[in-house]
């Protein structure tokens, strides 16, 4: 992994943000999840699980 590049004039923004519902066991189960990718490079993304309240985290 190299160093941060930052964003400057000549370079624009280039992330882009998906979402999507994962299903697993045959369809018993599902949540929801969040991708933020750098469309100039296959190494700079992050994903992440999000629930869809607060209230079903309990």
């Amino acid at each position: 992994m190299g160093p941060p590049r930052p964003n400057s004039p000549d370079r624009p923004d280039s992330l882009q943000s998906r979402s999507y519902r994962i299903t697993v066991d045959d369809g018993r189960e599902s949540f929801f999840a969040l991708s933020i990718e750098d469309a100039d490079s296959e190494d700079a993304w992050l994903m992440s699980d999000t629930v869809v309240a607060l209230e079903g985290m309990r």
